[in-house]
């Protein structure tokens, strides 16, 4: 049997929902579908605004030109992470300052973010490692007690939530992931969570190019002309309406995924505890999406052993992110090996099991199978 990391998933409904855009004769950004993207993920999140865009990269750089962040500015993210959730400061001519992580959740240590702060610091971009929540109390705390603006990378927890408030929510500009990886996907896809009023006018500027097109289509103004710096952020409302069939049945899709979890959860806890491996760490104050199930091996040596031993038996089984701190790009910076002592460990022995939503019980039970007959 061969098991893939990822499988992308379908609901059934996508398309059918791309056919009627293409009957509806909109295919290009802002149709129908988007609108009702918008419009869902808002009410959802309770966010003043939603913007689809063509990626989460996309989203982060958006933000960034939202912050009007400039050469010079330093920018606090964790070093364990994917490498757009620095480049979007980067390309504005940010210093990307790398904080180290939690040991338990992997998520960026708010204990260590005071001490990174200068006076040239001008956001902070928790991301939300797994789908489990960041401690976003104590990092709006020190925060807004320093006048620094919050950017969630919230790429992997949609409908995930932190002390009963959704990610996504907390800082004023948050980012989603559509990626096909994702929990709801389109292939490639992202969007802008806007909890700022204050950043909505602009948003919709920059996202269509820097014209005030979106105001022209609403009647505000009888013509749209070039009023903003921006780009093409808008996704065609093909990619909308796959994207909406998946939000759709949403619930059913959280389903599906937590039992997988659930699954490896119970069935491997006594292997582990036998190995010295670790399970993931979800606190209970955090209601997490069921992104990702993974395992924290005892040392690297372990792990490659575990990744080739599944391999051996047709499962792919993968690594996450090498520390950017620590990059040819991160060392530019002004980083160095040590900086995130967490970071460094974490990244050696973290192995990323096969977990996609349409994953069958017998897939999934052939892994588990394979995996307890590992003596390490």
């Amino acid at each position: 049997m061969n098991i893939p990391f990822n499988k992308p998933y379908m609901v059934g409904s996508e398309l059918g929902y791309i056919a009627a855009a293409i009957s509806d004769g909109h295919v290009s950004g802002d149709g129908g579908y988007t609108k009702k993207c918008h419009s869902l993920l808002a009410e959802e999140l309770s966010a003043p605004r939603v913007l689809l865009t063509t990626s989460c990269t996309h989203a982060l750089e958006m933000a960034a030109l939202l912050l009007d962040i400039q050469p010079g500015d330093e920018v606090i993210v964790p070093s364990f992470t994917f490498v757009s959730t620095v480049n979007a400061f980067v390309l504005r001519g940010a210093r990307p300052v790398f904080c180290d992580i939690r040991p338990d959740t992997l998520n960026m240590d708010e204990a260590r973010l005071e001490t990174l702060i200068t006076g040239r610091t001008r956001a902070i971009v928790p991301v939300h490692y797994a789908g489990v929540g960041c401690e976003m109390d104590s990092i709006l705390a020190i925060a807004e007690s320093k006048g620094i603006a919050v950017v969630e990378d919230n790429a992997h927890g949609l409908f995930g939530r932190y002390r009963g408030k959704p990610l996504g929510t907390f800082g004023c500009l948050a980012t989603q992931s559509f990626h096909e990886t994702k929990n709801f996907h389109c292939g490639e896809g992202g969007a802008l969570i806007i909890n700022d009023e204050r950043f909505i006018e602009r948003a919709e500027i920059i996202r269509e190019k820097g014209t005030d097109r979106s105001r022209f289509f609403r009647g505000l103004v009888d013509k749209y002309t070039w009023v903003d710096i921006g780009s093409s952020y808008l996704p065609s409302d093909i990619l909308a309406a796959f994207l909406y069939a998946q939000l759709e049945v949403r619930e059913r899709i959280q389903g599906m995924r937590r039992k997988i979890w659930e699954r490896y959860s119970t069935c491997l806890e006594d292997w582990a505890c036998a190995l010295g491996i670790r399970l993931p760490v979800v606190p209970t104050h955090c209601d997490q999406p069921y992104h990702m199930f993974y395992l924290l091996m005892p040392s690297l040596a372990v792990r490659q052993a575990l990744m080739a031993h599944l391999k051996a038996r047709g499962i792919l089984a993968v690594f996450h992110y090498l520390p950017l701190h620590i990059s040819e790009m991160g060392r530019r910076s002004g980083s160095a090996a040590g900086d995130c002592p967490v970071t460094e460990d974490i990244s050696d022995r973290l192995l990323r099991l096969p977990f996609y939503t349409g994953m069958s019980e017998q897939e999934q039970e052939y892994v588990i199978r394979c995996i307890l007959d590992f003596k390490g």
